[in-house]
């Protein structure tokens, strides 16, 4: 366990109430001092959840560990179980309650509820929370799914020629980045398949909807980090195939369609036809070309971080300069895919260690978590969120998925304007010293207005003059370059065709005078960024 300021992860016992929280009629009884009770904000504040989460804490103060804790343990296990009247209860230990050493699940099987009692043993000293998350939901399935399995080595029925295939969605926990969202958008794609959605797990289910769990002719693990355990255990218990293709971009989405119809014994051409993502036409228009090659730096979750780097390579045709997850669990993973892009991922749940990559590797734009936002923030680079952990506008009103076609145009939305942002303030300061756009200028577009002369070459840090615009001194320039001006290579001129038009002339001059004052005999790319960031200062 480490102090810090800020964390990716909070404790195990965090994860487990991200599960037990989003269950309809199950709760979990948490052998924790008062102060742990902190958690209850996460969910209340942060995704403004309408109720409580349905967790009982034993709340011992320090004037209790003299006594007898397994007893006031008991105590509220017995009280929990009275007020809410439980399916199915969860049992477990906060970090601080480990250390005395209690035994919550022998304590609540005691009790003899008459109810499933779940203990969940989570080491809160080396585990973090996503891995409590998939813990808890992996017991939870097994005791009220395992009743029900057939023995082993008994083949799967067929399914009745008369009935639609059907398939649970796992792993939609509270507190995720957008899982409300993408269980809508991912049921919509499944039923324009003619796939219907049996169970979804464990947002919004039951006791006895996991019960039934091995009903399903299939699985869809939506998130790896808190689906796959349980997915891998009913493949081996019911001989329920899984599809683990997390449909985030355009491109997974269709990988995500033929993994299924391949599964469920479906066409996926009507489902392919009816694609809707407006933005592989978006990253095609001339406003988003000169985006090209945009350095982006990737940094979360596995599940969102992968599907984030291929977007932005593949679909939005950026650079991916760095690659990473706070999630050690899912480390071969990242390591995979940043291979891909030539890199070498990084995997660290140390935030400051992640700022210094960001500074050394100069992106343009940050891709993250609420940790990465705030560091570019203060790096000045322009961040899109893409993973938890989330904040509370990560919990948006509208319909927001990340998930399916409509997923893919948000990312479209939510990554390509930050940087539209940066540009119209790069805009801002290029054009503040133009005549043109002087305050009492004429509109140029006018047909009376007599066309404008050319600009001349002067240094765009001077001072904006009030109209009549006066024209500035001619720039002296001396040595070599000084007759016929610098040259521009060949690869500079292709850079700087990236530039919108109705910029570019501007961009030229001003490298120009750069290069004049720097005494380059020739443009280089370099020179042309130079150019970009002394005038854009």
């Amino acid at each position: 366990m480490q102090l810090t300021v800020w964390t990716y992860e909070g404790p195990p016992h965090v994860g487990a109430m991200r599960v037990a929280t989003v269950l309809t009629d199950v709760h979990y009884v948490l052998h924790a001092p008062q102060g742990d009770t902190y958690a209850d904000l996460l969910f209340t504040m942060i995704e403004r959840r309408g109720a409580r989460p349905p967790v009982t804490y034993t709340t011992f103060q320090a004037r209790d560990l003299g006594g007898d804790t397994a007893e006031l343990f008991k105590q509220s296990v017995r009280e929990a179980c009275e007020r809410f009247r439980p399916a199915a209860v969860l049992v477990g230990a906060s970090c601080t309650a480990e250390l005395i050493q209690d035994d919550p699940g022998g304590l609540a099987r005691a009790l003899g509820l008459g109810i499933p009692v779940i203990p969940l043993e989570l080491p809160a000293y080396q585990r973090k929370e996503n891995w409590g998350a998939s813990e808890t939901f992996y017991h939870l399935v097994r005791a009220l799914a395992g009743p029900s399995a057939p023995p082993p080595g008994t083949p799967r029925p067929a399914r009745p020629a008369d009935r639609r295939p059907r398939c649970n969605l796992l792993g939609p926990t509270a507190l995720g980045f957008r899982h409300r969202d993408d269980v809508v958008e991912v049921t919509r794609l499944l039923a324009s398949m003619g796939v219907d959605v049996s169970v979804v797990a464990p947002l919004g289910a039951s006791a006895a909807d996991v019960a039934r769990l091995g009903e399903a002719d299939f699985n869809v693990v939506l998130y790896p980090e808190t689906g796959r355990q349980a997915a891998t255990w009913l493949a081996r218990s019911f001989c329920q195939p899984m599809v683990d293709v997390v449909p985030i971009g355009v491109g997974a989405t269709r990988d995500f369609i033929a993994a299924v119809a391949a599964v469920a014994g479906v066409d996926p051409a009507p489902a392919l036809a009816a694609e809707t993502a407006r933005s592989p036409w978006y990253a095609r228009s001339v406003d988003s070309t000169y985006l090209t090659g945009k350095r982006v730096f990737v940094f979360g979750d596995a599940t969102h971080a992968v599907a984030a780097a291929r977007v932005a390579r593949d679909e939005l045709g950026f650079t991916v300069v760095g690659l990473g997850t706070y999630q050690r669990e899912f480390a071969r993973e990242v390591r995979t895919a940043a291979a891909l892009y030539g890199l070498e991922a990084l995997i660290t749940d140390d935030y400051l260690e992640v700022e210094a990559s960001i500074a050394g590797l100069h992106p343009e734009l940050v891709l993250g978590t609420q940790m990465e936002r705030h560091i570019a923030k203060r790096l000045g680079v322009p961040c899109a969120v893409i993973s938890a952990p989330v904040h509370v506008q990560d919990f948006p009103a509208r319909y927001s998925p990340q998930m399916g076609f409509e997923g893919a145009n948000v990312l479209f939305d939510s990554w390509v304007h930050p940087l539209m942002m940066g540009l119209e303030e790069h805009l801002l300061g290029m054009f503040r010293d133009d005549p043109e756009f002087a305050d009492g200028a004429a509109p140029s577009h006018l047909a009376s207005v007599a066309p404008i002369a050319a600009a001349p070459a002067e240094p765009i840090l001077a001072p904006v003059a009030a109209s009549p615009v006066p024209v500035p001194a001619p720039v002296p320039v001396t040595g070599p370059v000084a007759a016929t001006g610098p040259d521009w290579t060949a690869e500079a001129e292709r850079e700087l065709r990236k530039i919108p038009f109705f910029v570019r002339g501007k961009a030229r001059r001003n490298t120009e005078i750069f290069a004049r004052d720097k005494g380059c005999a020739s443009i280089t790319v370099e020179t042309l960024y130079d150019a970009k960031a002394h005038f854009g200062r």
